[in-house]
């Protein structure tokens, strides 16, 4: 079972990793910036929304808010699989730097209940293959040259809308999703780039509770 999940998504995730490689070194990134930023960050959603407001022209500030955003739903993901996390404070905090859309949305089992071994599985195998994924974009980027040619941009969408797909099912999930999208197009054509993604975070609040 673990494995029939976790290779898929490693694949998946590969093409991803070097997606952000090759754009990575056509807006102009260092080599090291780029793999820092893998390894470190850790977070494809919002390292592509910084990098594709800089290709954008938008600057640093523009950049920087829609990534933070983005982040900022890790929190309630990470306070969601607290209890199946173990050990003393070090070991946990270690553990919950593997919880990512893909290792939450893959070991959940039933709702607010995880599976450890799977999320631990899947969060790692995540790392490896989206650096590696990287390095061999960065590694490509000259013989590629528009990674547009090649479709590879549309590995992400499809990748986050397979996992949302399996979030949505309830009402007020269901709107959420198609609030946000409903923002970001909206603003798209009216906004600087990172705006829309920003804008696009109001939408959870449809499923705010007190």
């Amino acid at each position: 079972m673990v494995r029939g999940i976790v290779l898929p998504l490693a694949v998946a995730t590969v093409l991803d990793g070097l997606t952000f490689g090759l754009l990575a070194r056509t807006v102009g990134l260092g080599a090291g910036t780029a793999v820092g930023l893998s390894a470190f960050a850790f977070s494809g959603s919002a390292q592509f929304a910084a990098v594709g407001v800089i290709a954008a022209g938008g600057g640093v500030l523009a950049a920087v808010v829609p990534a933070l955003l983005l982040n900022a739903r890790s929190v309630p993901m990470g306070l969601s699989v607290a209890p199946a996390l173990r050990g003393g404070r070090t070991r946990r905090l270690l553990e919950a730097q593997l919880v990512i859309d893909e290792s939450w949305a893959a070991s959940q089992v039933a709702p607010g209940r995880f599976d450890r071994r799977l999320l631990l599985a899947v969060g790692a195998s995540q790392w490896f293959a989206w650096v590696g994924g990287t390095v061999f974009g960065i590694a490509g980027a000259g013989l590629v040259g528009d990674p547009h040619r090649f479709g590879l941009d549309a590995v992400v969408p499809a990748l986050f809308l397979s996992l949302l797909a399996a979030q949505l099912t309830s009402h007020r999930a269901r709107l959420a999703a198609c609030g946000g999208a409903a923002i970001t197009v909206a603003l798209t054509p009216l906004v600087p780039p990172g705006i829309p993604v920003a804008a696009a975070v109001l939408a959870t609040l449809i499923g705010w509770r007190r």
